[in-house]
C-alpha cells in the first residue's frame, strides 16, 4: 500500500517478476501502482464469486504463490489468468481516467454525437472521462503475455492455454465497456444528456469469467499441420473458439485436504441448509454431514418511518442457525 514505485529497486519487492516483467517494471514506474491494486483485487473478487463453492479461490491466498492446483492448467487456474489479465488493463484504464497516470488521461471518445442506439433521446452527447481501454489493454497485454511469449514460464502446452485464457479475459473486459449517460436540467428532467463509455466493476466481469469457468473446455495441444494448436480433447478435432476458457488437466475435487494437489478440503466451510446449489449442505460438505449451532447476532428491527424524512429502528437480538460441514 505505502510503496512508492518511484525507484527501480522496488520492482525487485513484486515476487514473481520474470526478467521481461522485470525491465517492464522499470520502465513503466508509474503504473506499477495500478497493477498491485489488480493483483489485489483479483484475489478478492476471486474469493468472492466462488464463495459458495468448493473451490473457493482459496489457492491464490499466498499469490503469486499459487497452490499446485492452478500451475497444472486446471479450469480453476483458467478462470485466475483470465480474470487476472482482465484486472489489469481494468486498473490501468480507470487510473488513466481519474487522472492519476502521467502517460495517459480519458480514454479517445468518437468525433461523432451518440447514435440512436448508445445515447438515446435529443439533446443527448458525448462528454465525461472515459475509462481508458485502449491504453490499458496495451500495457495490460504486454505485463500479462510478456513472459509466456518469451518461452521461460512452464511447458509449451501451459504457455499456450494461459494466452488463450489472457486473451478470452481482455475479451470479455472489452465487450463490457458500456455507455453511461448522466440527466442535466431543471429539477431532475434530463433535457440534456451527457454519456461516456465506462467499465462495470470486477466483479460484473469475474461473473461472466465464472459461466466460462463452468463451461470450459478440456484441450490437448498437438501438431495440426505444420503447427501446434489447442484441440478439444472429447472431440479431438476442430478448434477451440476464442471465447471459450481451456484447460488441459483435471482439477482435484477440492472435498478433502491434499497438499500435493492443492486441495484444502471443505470441513469448517460454512453451508447452506435450505439451498440446493453449489452451497448447499449436501454439496459442499461432500456427502459428510455438518454440524449445526446457534448463534446470536444483532440486528435492525421495529423501524418506522418519521415524518420527515428518515427512519427510526431499534437493535434486538436474533437467534440464528448455522450449519459447519463434517
Amino acid at each position: 500500500g505505502g510503496v512508492r514505485w518511484n525507484q527501480s529497486q522496488h520492482c525487485r519487492l513484486l515476487a514473481a517478476l520474470l526478467p521481461d516483467q522485470f525491465q517492464m517494471c522499470r520502465r513503466n514506474l508509474e503504473v506499477m501502482h495500478s497493477i498491485v491494486r489488480a493483483a489485489r483485487l483479483t484475489k478478492s473478487v476471486c474469493q468472492k464469486t466462488f464463495a459458495d463453492m468448493r473451490w473457493n479461490c482459496s489457492s491464490i491466498q499466498r499469490a503469486p504463490d499459487f497452490g499446485p492446483d492452478l500451475l497444472k492448467g486446471t479450469r480453476e487456474g483458467a478462470f485466475v489468468h483470465a480474470l487476472a489479465a482482465a484486472a489489469v488493463p481494468h486498473a490501468i484504464a480507470r487510473a488513466c481516467a481519474s487522472g492519476e497516470l502521467p502517460l495517459c488521461s480519458c480514454g479517445p471518445g468518437p468525433g461523432e454525437p451518440p447514435g440512436p442506439n448508445e445515447a438515446p433521446g435529443p439533446g443527448s452527447r458525448w462528454g465525461g472521462c472515459w475509462d481508458n481501454l485502449r491504453y490499458g489493454l496495451q500495457l495490460g497485454t504486454a505485463f500479462a503475455d510478456s513472459a509466456l511469449k518469451s518461452g521461460k514460464e512452464g511447458t509449451q502446452a501451459l504457455r499456450a492455454i494461459h494466452l488463450h485464457n489472457n486473451a478470452v479475459g481482455r475479451q470479455v473486459l472489452s465487450d463490457s465497456l458500456a455507455t453511461k449517460c448522466k440527466c442535466h436540467g431543471v429539477s431532475g428532467s434530463c433535457s440534456v444528456k451527457t454519456c461516456w463509455k465506462g467499465l462495470p466493476d470486477l466483479e460484473e466481469i469475474a461473473s461472466d469469467l465464472k459461466s466460462k469457468y463452468l463451461a470450459a473446455v478440456k484441450v490437448t495441444h498437438r501438431l495440426v499441420g505444420p503447427r501446434k494448436q489447442l484441440i478439444p480433447k472429447e472431440t479431438d478435432t476442430g478448434t477451440v473458439r476464442e471465447t471459450d476458457l481451456v484447460y488441459l488437466a483435471n482439477s482435484p475435487d477440492y472435498c478433502t485436504p491434499n497438499a500435493q494437489l492443492g486441495s484444502l478440503g471443505t470441513q469448517d466451510r460454512h453451508c447452506n441448509k435450505s439451498s440446493a446449489g453449489s452451497a448447499s449442505c449436501d454439496l459442499l460438505c461432500c456427502g459428510r454431514g455438518y454440524n449445526s449451532y446457534t448463534e446470536e447476532v444483532l440486528e435492525r428491527c421495529q423501524c418506522r418511518y418519521r415524518w420527515c424524512c428518515y427512519v427510526v429502528c431499534k437493535r434486538c437480538w436474533h437467534r440464528v442457525d448455522r450449519y459447519v460441514c463434517k
